[in-house]
């Protein structure tokens, strides 16, 4: 791979990274929530087993996510990225041919197990090539989040009127087609950033990773990235189920679906410029306040027009949010640190999508009552607002700074 110092064209560079959040955030994880309802119903799936599935992917995440940090640290993020995407597509394939459960949760972990691998090692790779611009292009790279929500919440209903019951599987097909092709973009115009290289005698960025692991604010970064993974995984995969319960029809669900997407795409990266100047730790507050409020208001009235609203302010601030919080992680260490503190905190979102699911399914199959699920998430986002406060509050120094220098050489951006 290569190792030049020169910087790549930062416009390749991210949208190549807006790609592959969008397959494998928006279509291997929020496709899921649209996908569900006719796929719950064709295969006979109850509202528990719905959940498990979901649980399933995040646990396959779980296991593996410190060893997509690894690997980006040993062989080069684009490796480790590649191979996450051709992960992904075969799980694609597989969930659009097998109908037994255990197949499709098998299936479904292995969406888990390649997103290990692509998702935080293009947000390093970004960080590390971009220092000055990191809220920006992380934020860019999110947006591909929105993107893949507002696809498949306009392709996967079309999918269905066009090809009926089978229609959910047509549709984890095309997501395969398309991460082929960023996969293969990412083989051509991607590049890794220069190697840290390491002088007699000094230890390699791994030997290091407990005072990473260990580190109070890297903690409390990835305590919040633990709340969002939790809450908005829940939101994702039954807020849709929650409408049309109500007695909303899916086709209303998905167009506010598709609005969510839509709007996502532009806050990711006006969230991160923001941020680049007026400071990560106050646009994560607000950012944070917004998605709390959303969350709340489908508890207070089940109304189309609460639910409208609900899916509005989502999108103005969620994918804000995993902006933030992301450039955050990427704040707190220097630059040979980054795979290794993203990989980290990632672990913690990861155990929030582990189990919010579980947690959320359970609860509906055993109330009847989603309001009961919503108002769990609702509870965590609340934790999770307090904690960005102590974010507000850090320095500008390094948590943790490059070896044989002081720790109070700034980091970029990071003061509130």
């Amino acid at each position: 791979m290569s190792q030049s110092t020169a910087r790549p064209n930062i416009f390749i560079t991210v949208f190549c990274g807006t790609l592959t959040s969008l397959v494998v955030i928006g279509f291997a994880r929020l496709a899921y929530g649209v996908i569900l309802p006719a796929m719950r119903a064709d295969l006979d799936l109850s509202y528990q087993q719905a959940g498990i599935l979901g649980t399933i992917t995040a646990l396959c995440y779980v296991g593996f996510v410190l060893a997509g940090g690894l690997a980006a640290a040993r062989w080069g993020a684009k490796a480790s990225i590649i191979f996450g995407m051709l992960t992904v597509s075969a799980g694609f394939v597989g969930l659009a041919l097998v109908s037994g459960f255990w197949f499709i949760a098998g299936f479904m972990g292995l969406l888990g197990f390649g997103t290990a691998f692509a998702f935080a090692p293009m947000v390093s790779l970004l960080a590390t090539w971009f220092p000055d611009k990191r809220g920006l292009v992380i934020g860019c790279m999110t947006s591909g989040v929105g993107g893949g929500v507002l696809v498949a919440g306009l392709l996967v209903p079309w999918l269905f009127t066009v090809f009926g019951e089978t229609g959910w599987r047509v549709s984890w097909g095309v997501f395969a087609v398309v991460a082929l092709l960023v996969a293969t973009m990412i083989g051509v115009f991607v590049r890794n950033p220069p190697k840290h290289a390491t002088g007699a005698g000094e230890r390699p960025p791994t030997a290091d990773k407990w005072l990473i692991y260990k580190n109070p604010r890297v903690i409390i970064v990835a305590s919040v990235y633990g709340a969002i993974g939790l809450t908005y995984i829940v939101q994702t995969v039954f807020m849709v189920s929650f409408m049309v319960e109500t007695g909303y029809a899916e086709s209303i669900a998905g167009s506010y679906v598709a609005m969510m997407g839509l709007m996502s795409i532009v806050a990711g990266p006006l969230w991160g410029w923001l941020s680049d100047f007026w400071g990560r730790g106050n646009a994560l507050t607000g950012s944070m306040i917004l998605v709390t409020t959303a969350m709340g208001l489908p508890l207070l009235d089940q109304s189309l027009t609460m639910f409208f609203f609900h899916f509005l302010v989502m999108g103005i601030s969620l994918n804000g949010l995993f902006a933030l919080i992301q450039a955050s992680a990427t704040d707190q260490v220097a630059p040979r640190y980054i795979p290794i503190a993203f990989s980290f905190v990632t672990l913690f979102f990861a155990l929030g999508q582990f189990i919010g699911p579980a947690v959320a399914g359970w609860l509906i199959e055993e109330t009847g009552d989603f309001r009961i699920a919503f108002g769990f998430a609702f509870v965590v986002l609340v934790g999770g607002t307090v904690l960005t406060l102590l974010i507000r509050r850090f320095p500008n120094e390094w948590a943790v700074g490059e070896p044989g220098k002081a720790e109070a050489e700034a980091a970029p951006a990071s003061a509130p």
